[in-house]
């Protein structure tokens, strides 16, 4: 399946439909597989702790009537266009610090780096030109949220490598993907409360969960070249951990909305998405790769159901 994806310019693991191969031209797909813009599941889940910590915020401040819908808005448009580069970059940067691991695992050899259809340099330049796009939307914040998002580069930066190091690479990959929880409350406040900082405990243990599943899908060739994870460090106990892991999730964020003082609506959302939770758990196989893929993918589903909550919340109240 790699090499017949090699042949095609596709990577094995992406869907052939997806805009990149109808719109773009041949020669940047390497450079869209790269920054895994036909795979735009990365980016969304990277997204939805920024708009949930941004919608809890604007709840906030419209009950202490300080709340501007446009700044909203345009905080919403940032948060997206900063996840789609971001992630962008940072996925740039898993795959060249990865370039030899991917050459020797099934799911990975056909991306654009072991593939050889872009070089080293070529794929430095290009996470170069991503970081800058997401400098540009950094300072349209306020300088604590500058700070505060550059206080994050050392973890993003280390995650690459702690699959090499630990058996949580997972917990790396959430304290880096979840920093949006922190940084929807800055943008709106330009400090931080314990209501963000619980969703943010929140959005961490829910990335740990669903990245598990996602492991799973890779669980045997990365025993074969030494990689570690948690899939591979829970096994047949991940139902057991999964539970752990998203119960927290929900506890976390339900207090969060507690200590912000957010409508029903917000807990009818959550309640929503935990049912999606439970569903993941139920019916997991982590011997089906194809199914883990799918259940990670509904994790998508969970963040958007989050997040219209809070928005229903935010409308509901008066002011």
């Amino acid at each position: 399946m790699a090499e017949s994806a090699g042949k095609d310019w596709r990577v094995s693991d992406a869907p052939s439909e997806n805009w990149v191969y109808r719109f773009l031209p041949r020669g940047l797909w390497p450079y869209a597989q790269l920054a895994r813009w036909d795979r735009p599941i990365g980016w969304q889940l990277l997204m939805w702790p920024c708009f949930w910590s941004s919608a809890l915020a604007a709840n906030v401040a419209k009950a202490e009537h300080q709340f501007y819908l446009p700044l909203f808005v345009f905080h919403l448009f940032l948060f997206f266009a900063g996840a789609v580069a971001m992630r962008g970059a940072g996925c740039t940067w898993n795959d060249l610090a990865d370039h030899d691991i991917d050459a020797q695992v099934a799911r990975t050899r056909s991306r654009p780096l072991p593939s050889g259809r872009v070089t080293r340099f070529q794929a430095k330049l290009f996470m170069a030109a991503q970081l800058a796009v997401g400098l540009l939307v950094l300072l349209q914040f306020n300088t604590f949220s500058i700070l505060l998002a550059i206080s994050s580069l050392l973890v993003v930066a280390v995650y690459p490598f702690a699959k090499r190091f630990t058996d949580w690479p997972q917990l790396f990959l959430g304290l880096a993907f979840s920093w949006g929880a922190l940084m929807g409350w800055a943008g709106m406040f330009g400090t931080l409360s314990v209501a963000a900082v619980l969703l943010y405990a929140g959005a961490v243990v829910w990335t740990i969960g669903y990245d598990t599943i996602y492991a799973h899908q890779d669980k045997e060739d990365d025993a074969l070249v030494g990689v570690r994870s948690t899939a591979r460090l829970f096994g047949s106990r991940t139902k057991i951990w999964l539970w752990r892991l998203y119960g927290a999730t929900f506890v976390a964020i339900a207090a969060s909305f507690a200590l912000a003082g957010v409508g029903a609506a917000a807990y009818l959302g959550l309640l929503a998405a935990a049912a999606v939770l439970v569903w993941q758990i139920v019916v997991l196989d982590i011997d089906d790769p194809v199914q883990c893929l799918a259940l990670f993918k509904a994790n998508g589903r969970v963040g958007a159901l989050v997040f219209a909550g809070l928005v229903l919340a935010l409308f509901f109240l008066p002011g």
